[in-house]
C-alpha cells in the first residue's frame, strides 16, 4: 500500500491516487491542468448540476482516475476523437491532457454543460473543441469515439458506431454486466462491423471497465 501524504493537496492526492492505481504518473504540465480543472469544477458545481458526486476526493478517483486510465489505454495512431455526450467532460478532457497528439471533440447538447466545456478548454488549455449539440447531427467521423455514462447507452452506443472512421476504435467505459447488451446493440444494425477485444479493467471498482471494439474496413 502506498501511504497518501499528510494533507495532500489535489496534485499530490491525483498523484497518490494514479500510483495506487498502478497508472504511470502525469506530467507537471499535465498534473497542473488537470487540478484546475478540478477547481473549475468544483466552482461550477456548486450552481450547476455538473455531477452528483461532490466531495474533491471522490470526483479524483470516480471521474479523473478513470478517464486518466482510458486516456492511457487507448491505441497508439489515434488523431481524432469524439467524446459522445461529454457531461462534465470525461472522459474527453483528462484524455485531451494526457494524449497531446489526439484532437479532441466534446459533444454535448445541454447548454449548461456545454459552457462549461468551453470555459473548461479555455482554462485548461488542451486541444480539444466543443460541439454544443447533439453528437448525431456531426457529419465528420472520428478515429475513436468515447461513451461515458450517458443515457440510455445501448441506442447512444448505436448512434456513435456510426461516427467511428474505418479501422477506427468504438470505447465505451462501461460494467461488465452492461457490456454484453452493448455488444447486442452494436450488432444488431446494419452498417459498421466491429471486433471487440478484451476489456480493460477500470481501478477502483471490479466491474467498471473500458470496453475496446476496432472497426473493421470492410463494406458496411
Amino acid at each position: 500500500m502506498i501511504d497518501r501524504p499528510a494533507e495532500a493537496n489535489p496534485a499530490e492526492a491525483l498523484d497518490w491516487l494514479l500510483a495506487l492505481a498502478g497508472l504511470t504518473s502525469l506530467q507537471i504540465e499535465q498534473n497542473k491542468q488537470l487540478t484546475c480543472y478540478l477547481s473549475l469544477l468544483l466552482r461550477w458545481n456548486a450552481r450547476t448540476n455538473l455531477t452528483a458526486v461532490r466531495d474533491p476526493d471522490a470526483i479524483l478517483q470516480r471521474h479523473f482516475v478513470e478517464s486518466i486510465a482510458c486516456a492511457q489505454a487507448l491505441p497508439a495512431g489515434i488523431a481524432t476523437l469524439l467524446d459522445y455526450g461529454s457531461g462534465a467532460g470525461f472522459p474527453g478532457i483528462p484524455i485531451a491532457v494526457c494524449r497531446h497528439e489526439i484532437a479532441v471533440t466534446l459533444a454535448e447538447s445541454q447548454n449548461k454543460k456545454a459552457a462549461f466545456l468551453q470555459e473548461a478548454i479555455r482554462v485548461t488549455g488542451p486541444t480539444a473543441r466543443v460541439h454544443s449539440g447533439r453528437a448525431e447531427t456531426l457529419a465528420a467521423k472520428f478515429d475513436c469515439v468515447t461513451l461515458r455514462a450517458v443515457d440510455h447507452m445501448d441506442q447512444a452506443v448505436q448512434s456513435a458506431a456510426r461516427l467511428v472512421a474505418p479501422n477506427g476504435w468504438l470505447a465505451p467505459l462501461t460494467t461488465r454486466a452492461e457490456l454484453t447488451t452493448l455488444k447486442s446493440s452494436i450488432g444488431s444494425i446494419p452498417g459498421p462491423h466491429f471486433s471487440w477485444s478484451e476489456p480493460i479493467a477500470l481501478a477502483g471498482s471490479d466491474q467498471r471497465i473500458l470496453a475496446l471494439a476496432h472497426r473493421l474496413n470492410v463494406p458496411s
